[in-house]
Formats: structure tokens, C-alpha cells, sequence
């Protein structure tokens, strides 16, 4: 039971020191598309470290589970992991462990479900809105006008995407910020945002009380904004996506004092592009990268190492 109980401190631990560092760090504004990186690197290892533990706690405490954990390997390997050691707590352990996976899993589809089921009531709603001129064929990337008076463009996801915006934020935005606020939308579908937004409340839905499962969720939620800012800003220029925040936001009050209201971000997403710092080196990025990329890797090395000893 030494390395369950191993994996399971090292999972606790990355779930405790992983998120504080990166919350200290001053470069995930900087570089939003590593940051993005990183943080699933760390939550695969956290997952990875309870999927490893429930393995190696079931293979304890059952024989038939150790057969097809352990079949082929020598008896040195096999017993390097002192099988049925553990008693009634590997199996406790594995029961637990496998639970919460059942859960996790139960959670996300849950959180697709329910994205297909809005997906399909806002096309419904959109069709009424915007209904189709004869011979027009729903096009992927088609641009819908909707008649309302709060400006507002979003991106909507599926097997056609289409992109939405209202006739009060054509009316509000001026020149080229139109176009980059259609870049910053189509940043979002071509990086598949929808999928991290929904990975990450999956897991915050079903286990609220683990605090590193809600900062990957509102961390998703802040940094694919950026990146699709970074995205706008390249083709466009910073002040033009900023100052294009900024019409479609005004009437919001999330530039005044007052309670915390949806897209309270914005603020500190045009001060960030008109107050722009220096990005990391090229090489300062690949580096970030490549360390994210080894977090995963970890708990894969803590649980083969009495393996590996065995057969040193």
C-alpha cells in the first residue's frame, strides 16, 4: 500500500502547491496559451495519480485484479509491490477511488448533455430570430444579424458553427473592430474553447469541495479570453479589440464600482491590452512547456519504480 498512499500525497500535493504557484506567477497573463497548458497538465496529473492509486490499491486487494495488472510480469516485480498487504484498507481505498471516477465520468457527460440541449434550444431560438432566405444552406462559420438592443457577438459551437451578433453592436463598433471582435470569436472555435470550459466545470460540479478542480475552472474560463484577445490583438491591433470591449460592455457596469456582475473581467482585460508587457523568449516558453508536459509523467515514475527496482 506504500505507493497508492504515495500517489494519492503526490496528487494532494499538486492539487495544494500547483495551483498557488501558478495564482504567484506573474507570466500566465502574458503567455495565456501556456498557461492553459499548464494547468491541464497539472489536472491530468492530479487524475492520473488517483487512477494509478486505485489501480495499484484493487490489484492488492484482489487477486483477479492483480492477474490482469500484473500478468506476464516476473514474481519479483509482483511481489516488489507486497500484494494483499494493504488488508480491507486497499480495498476501501480502491472502492473510494473508483467512485469518484464513475462520478467524474457521470459529470461530464452530464455537462456535454446539457451543452448539446442549449446548443440545440439556442439554435431553435435562433432559427425563429433569424430564419433562413430560400435556397440559403446553413453554412459552417455563417454570420447571423440579429435584431436587439444590447450589442452583443458570441460564437455559436456544433457541426456548424455560426457566428452571432447583434444590430446594436453593429451599430456601436466603428472601422476594424467589427473584425476583430469576429477574430476573437472565431480564436475561440478554432481552439475549441468549449471543450476546456466543459472539462473543467464537469469537474467542478461534481467535486466543489476540491478547491484546485474550481481555480482550473475559473482559471479556464478568464485565460481562453485572453488568448482569444492575443488572437484579435495580432491581426487587428491591441487598442482596436480593446477599445471594441469596451462599446460592447459600457452598458454592462463592469466598469463601475459597485457588486461583482458577469464580465467582471473586462476591466482587467483592457487594461492588460492597452497596458501591454513584454512576452517570454521563445525559449523561456518552450521550457514552460516541456516542464508541464513531465508533471503527467511523474506519477507514472512513482508508481513503476518498485517495478523497475525489481528487476535492477
Amino acid at each position: 500500500m506504500m505507493v497508492p498512499a504515495a500517489l494519492l500525497l503526490l496528487g494532494a500535493l499538486a492539487s495544494v502547491v500547483a495551483p498557488r504557484l501558478l495564482a504567484r506567477a506573474d507570466w500566465p497573463d502574458r503567455e495565456p496559451v501556456v498557461a492553459l497548458w499548464v494547468w491541464q497538465c497539472v489536472v491530468a496529473a492530479v487524475l492520473l495519480c488517483c487512477a494509478l492509486s486505485m489501480t495499484l490499491s484493487a490489484s492488492a486487494a484482489w487477486v483477479a485484479v492483480r492477474g490482469h495488472v500484473f500478468g506476464g510480469a516476473p514474481a519479483s516485480v509482483v511481489d516488489a509491490y507486497a500484494p494483499g498487504a494493504g488488508g480491507p484498507w486497499a480495498a476501501a481505498t480502491a472502492v473510494t477511488l473508483a467512485c469518484g471516477g464513475a462520478w467524474t465520468a457521470a459529470m461530464l457527460v452530464r455537462e456535454i448533455v446539457r451543452a448539446r440541449a442549449r446548443r440545440r434550444q439556442n439554435r431553435s431560438e435562433l432559427l425563429v430570430r433569424a430564419p433562413m432566405l430560400p435556397g440559403e444552406e446553413g453554412a459552417a462559420g455563417r454570420l447571423v444579424v440579429l435584431e436587439g438592443e444590447r450589442p452583443d457577438a458570441w460564437w455559436l459551437p456544433g457541426a456548424a458553427p455560426q457566428l452571432v451578433i447583434t444590430t446594436s453592436a453593429l451599430r456601436r463598433l466603428k472601422g476594424r473592430q467589427l473584425d476583430a471582435v469576429l477574430a476573437h470569436e472565431q480564436g475561440h472555435a478554432r481552439a475549441r474553447h468549449d471543450w476546456l470550459l466543459h472539462c473543467s466545470a464537469a469537474l467542478a460540479n461534481g467535486f466543489p469541495q476540491v478547491p484546485v478542480f474550481a481555480a482550473f475552472r475559473d482559471e479556464m474560463h478568464r485565460l481562453v479570453e485572453l488568448a482569444a484577445d492575443d488572437v484579435a490583438s495580432r491581426r487587428f491591433g491591441r487598442l482596436t479589440i480593446a477599445l471594441a470591449l469596451v462599446e460592447l460592455n459600457e452598458d454592462r457596469g463592469v466598469f463601475g464600482p459597485g457588486p461583482a456582475v458577469p464580465g467582471a473581467h473586462v476591466p482587467q482585460r483592457v487594461d492588460r491590452l492597452l497596458t501591454p508587457r513584454d512576452r517570454l523568449t521563445a525559449a523561456r516558453r518552450l521550457q514552460l512547456t516541456a516542464a508541464a508536459a513531465l508533471v503527467p509523467v511523474v506519477p507514472v515514475l512513482v508508481a513503476f519504480v518498485p517495478g523497475l527496482r525489481a528487476l535492477g
